[in-house]
């Protein structure tokens, strides 16, 4: 017990000098950071210096803690306890370290997502700070047993066992994961667009990682896998940049010829006075079984869906309104027999 008492003092003085240099040592990084920092304007800057004055001073007393421990002499009964402090304070410094790396690296991941203007693909940036953060400490962890003296051949064998069956249980998951990122990098949709995909009309509300949710014209909830989306014909309205409408007209077969000549007029006056839509042509095409045809063919200048039905409401009861003034009836399907009297 004599040595142990005369590397006591030895031990404690170290450690108070160890703590004073610590106190001084943050100080002056914490004024040298702040004049580097304080010639820029991002805040990330200033962020990234708080978090490492904060971290050096308890990292700064482990390390003088330990290291006045490792002074004392201790004799063979307190072995044990000496490898059981030694480990915890490589333990509690590698929990400081880490925290450190992560919370640096998470800031910049937020900042670098928070420059590009793309919503989507800001998204998709800040979805892999969960996997980053993990992988940090995974890469913390391996150090610390390693440095602990543990066998790290049986656990790598253990890890890429583990690994095998882990992809193996998760690959669907990681299959929609990956198709998450290919419909943010892709954009075949975004969120708020009206798609059509295997008679399904809907508008989109919201890509998850796994599955996205869409909103059916019926107002149900439609919850389909990502790559059931990418593999399928996706049909994307908000991209349109104009919709062409074709409609087929059919009126009697008592129209006149002076009224049939009057039809292709009429429709394309209504459409030029229509807001949002330009006439392209309108044609009579055919002698049909029960009617005279005319089709129909014009653009509406937005890629709004409700707009376009409004607009295209507009005028089929213009079309009816003026068919009502000239006296011109529409057809609908009749038969006429033709008896024979013998």
């Amino acid at each position: 017990m004599d040595v142990f008492y005369r590397s006591l003092l030895p031990s404690i003085l170290f450690f108070l000098i160890g703590s004073i240099l610590t106190l001084l040592g943050s100080k002056i990084t914490k004024n040298i950071l702040r004049k580097i920092v304080s010639r820029t304007k991002s805040e990330t800057d200033d962020y990234i210096a708080k978090v490492i004055v904060e971290t050096i001073n308890p990292l700064g007393l482990i390390i003088s803690a330990t290291i006045a421990w490792n002074i004392l002499e201790i004799q063979e009964l307190f072995l044990v306890l000496d490898k059981t402090i030694l480990a915890l304070a490589k333990f509690a410094s590698l929990i400081l370290i880490v925290r450190l790396i992560n919370r640096i690296l998470l800031k910049v991941i937020q900042r670098w997502a928070n420059r590009i203007n793309d919503v989507s693909i800001s998204n998709m940036i800040r979805s892999l700070s969960p996997m980053a953060r993990a992988t940090i400490w995974c890469i913390g962890i391996i150090f610390y047993l390693q440095n602990l003296g543990v066998q790290m051949a049986a656990i790598w064998a253990l890890l890429s066992a583990g690994g095998i069956g882990a992809g193996l249980a998760l690959k669907e998951p990681v299959q929609e994961f990956f198709e998450y990122i290919t419909i943010l990098l892709d954009k075949p949709f975004q969120n708020g667009q009206f798609i059509h995909i295997d008679n399904i009309w809907a508008k989109v509300e919201r890509v998850g990682v796994r599955s996205t949710r869409l909103r059916s014209l019926g107002g149900e909830i439609i919850i389909m896998s990502n790559s059931r989306l990418t593999n399928g014909i996706i049909s994307n309205y908000a991209e349109m940049e104009k919709r062409r409408l074709v409609h087929k007209i059919g009126v009697v077969y008592e129209t006149s010829y002076d009224q049939m000549r009057k039809i292709p007029e009429i429709i394309k006056g209504i459409i030029d006075s229509t807001e949002n839509a330009n006439y392209d042509r309108c044609h009579f095409i055919e002698f049909g079984n029960s009617s005279l045809d005319f089709e129909l063919v014009y653009f509406i200048q937005t890629s709004d869906y409700k707009l376009a039905m409004t607009v295209q409401e507009k005028i089929n009861l213009n079309i009816m309104k003026m068919f009502e003034k000239e006296r011109i009836s529409f057809a609908f399907p009749t038969q006429t027999i033709h008896l024979a009297n013998k």
